[in-house]
């Protein structure tokens, strides 16, 4: 057995984040996974939906928002900490602002849709009711990996597609 250090509690709860984005990663959606936290304990747990529900709202951060805000029966998430494996998107950051989420941990930075400062960043913008402290790269090799294998499969399986459908194209098959 190999000796590990002693995780940080954001180590700790983004693993937990981590088990929900491959619990996606398993039914075929994005996988991306979130967590909130209150008081050192988890309220609630999600992961992206959108392929399943058909819904582009369906995203693990919305998710997840919405059934902390069942747990505690309000709509503020004030002295609650979001974990989430992907940076969030202007949707979900602009959430996280409106449900006044105290604190927001993410894992992999998003260079092409993330609104927590690596495209845009709605959570520190000065002119909004809130700021939630944001803190990124929680764990982002083993969060950015499991996104870069999902969509690997994905492309792998793509290509293997078109090349089957090069071979036999529809509509071209021959009855003997």
């Amino acid at each position: 057995m190999i000796d590990r250090p002693p995780a940080t509690v954001e180590e700790a709860f983004m693993r937990e984040a981590l088990k929900q984005a491959r619990a996606a990663a398993g039914r075929d959606e994005v996988p991306v996974g979130a967590v909130v936290v209150r008081e050192q304990k988890i309220i609630a747990r999600a992961y992206n939906q959108v392929e399943m529900l058909k819904d582009p709202t369906a995203h693990a951060e919305m998710l997840v928002i919405t059934q902390a805000a069942g747990f505690l029966s309000g709509k503020w998430l004030q002295e609650c900490t979001l974990y989430v494996t992907l940076e969030p998107c202007s949707m979900c950051a602009g959430a996280l602002v409106l449900a006044r989420v105290k604190r927001v941990c993410f894992g992999a930075a998003d260079p092409k849709a993330g609104a927590c400062g690596s495209v845009l960043d709605i959570t520190r913008h000065g002119q909004l009711n809130h700021q939630p402290e944001v803190v990124g790269g929680v764990l982002a090799e083993e969060c950015g990996g499991i996104l870069s294998a999902f969509f690997e499969r994905k492309r792998s399986k793509n290509a293997s597609e078109k090349v089957i459908q090069n071979i036999c194209p529809p509509g071209n098959e021959k009855i003997a």
